[in-house]
């Protein structure tokens, strides 16, 4: 298969929307590396799988020799993304930023190749803009278009207000790919008004206007919402290794097809093989979880903790005992943070709180694989977590605000 065939094939995989297809054929045909662009804005200071979907895409194209830019938006995370939102967007302050821009820059390259990576960050090019410069640019685009964006649309025909400096960032995002000249840029299926900016002020500027490749959202341990750390549905990829195995473990069957395709290095046919053995029982789904998990944590940790995550995680299990599906249950709760032992007796995990205790106290308790044993040990509320008791009763456990 040629490199042409290949680069094709990435950009197929997984892939909801491609921004004109015609046109990134006709790039490729130039027989030269496209440069490819993603943004990540540092609102949080982990990244977790959700963002490593596009991490995934932009490592498998580096390997075919594609110019690769992480771009931090260090410059819009200030303003605040408003997409998907039905509420302003609170604006980082500039100390957080930089705090959370570093731990980026140390955690992308679990996925990315360091030499092969360019890392930029927009207020290079964002604070030489002069204020004629940013009327300018805000002259690019109308109300009337602003107001096309689903999200800006709903709040105003709610009647829930929008502040002027949210109109700024699809600007500003549009501006990046003008300063780097992309050839394309990859974003998710929220993105899809931000990353067509791209493509008009790179018209506007004289440029040949960028493809867009669109991923799809990425659903967290709760098999619904967009993985997100603020819904404590998230695996972050510098969590312990114990922990990211135990997690990906308790997602659905279901749910694990979509993370195998877009997460995994295993080639589409790979994929289909074990998809095809699945449905005729030939193969258990909690063996092709196991493997998955392992590779996931190999990425992040490395070989031997890959190799070593997955054999703690079954010798937690007598054998035979290891379940295909993990129970999930939903726990409505009232408070901020919840003791945990009183977490086990309410999902039905033990007979009762003082029993909780003592499972606590002889070491017999784990979460996210980790052994919890001080009874004050206390859960945060809007979070999801593999709760284990004993070797024999295991369970993912979502807490919400009652």
């Amino acid at each position: 298969m040629s490199v042409f065939e290949k680069t094709l094939e990435v950009f197929h995989r997984g892939i909801v929307e491609l921004i004109p297809e015609e046109e990134l054929i006709k790039k490729l045909k130039e027989d030269r590396p496209l440069r490819i662009k993603a943004g990540f804005d540092p609102t949080a200071p982990d990244l977790h799988l959700g963002h490593v979907v596009l991490l995934t895409k932009l490592r498998q194209l580096q390997d075919l020799g594609h110019e690769i830019t992480f771009l931090i938006g260090d410059f819009t995370g200030m303003i605040g993304d408003p997409s998907g939102k039905n509420v302003t967007r609170p604006p980082l302050s500039k100390e957080e930023i930089l705090v959370n821009a570093e731990s980026y820059t140390k955690q992308v390259f679990k996925v990315l190749d360091q030499e092969k990576t360019k890392i930029r960050f927009n207020s290079e090019w964002m604070s030489q803009l002069s204020s004629a410069d940013m009327i300018k640019l805000a002259a690019c685009s109308t109300v009337a278009r602003m107001l096309e964006r689903d999200d800006f649309h709903k709040r105003f025909h709610g009647n829930i207000s929008i502040s002027i400096h949210e109109f700024l960032y699809p600007l500003v995002q549009g501006y990046d790919s003008v300063a780097l000249k992309a050839d394309v840029e990859f974003g998710g299926t929220d993105q899809k008004f931000n990353l067509l900016m791209g493509r008009e002020l790179q018209k506007h500027h004289g440029q040949t206007p960028q493809v867009i490749a669109m991923t799809p959202l990425l659903e967290g341990l709760d098999g619904v919402n967009k993985m997100s750390k603020s819904l404590g549905n998230y695996i972050g990829i510098h969590e312990a290794p114990s922990e990211i195995f135990g997690k990906l473990m308790s997602i659905s069957d279901e749910l694990m097809w979509k993370y195998l395709n877009l997460l995994s290095f295993k080639s589409s046919q790979e994929i289909r093989v074990l998809e095809d053995l699945a449905k005729q029982e030939k193969l258990n789904p909690r063996d092709i979880k196991l493997d998955f998990a392992e590779e996931m944590v190999k990425r992040f940790h490395g070989d031997s903790l890959g190799i070593e995550a997955r054999e703690g995680f079954l010798n937690r299990f007598q054998k035979g005992l290891l379940p295909s599906e993990i129970p999930e249950i939903e726990l409505r709760i009232s408070v901020e943070n919840i003791l945990l032992a009183n977490v086990l007796k309410e999902a039905g995990l033990v007979s009762s709180t003082s029993d909780a205790y003592r499972m606590i106290e002889q070491g017999g308790v784990r979460v996210g694989g980790e052994k919890i044993q001080d009874k004050t040990y206390g859960l945060a509320v809007n979070g999801i977590y593999l709760c284990q008791v004993g070797k024999r009763k295991i369970a993912k456990i979502s807490l919400k605000n009652s």
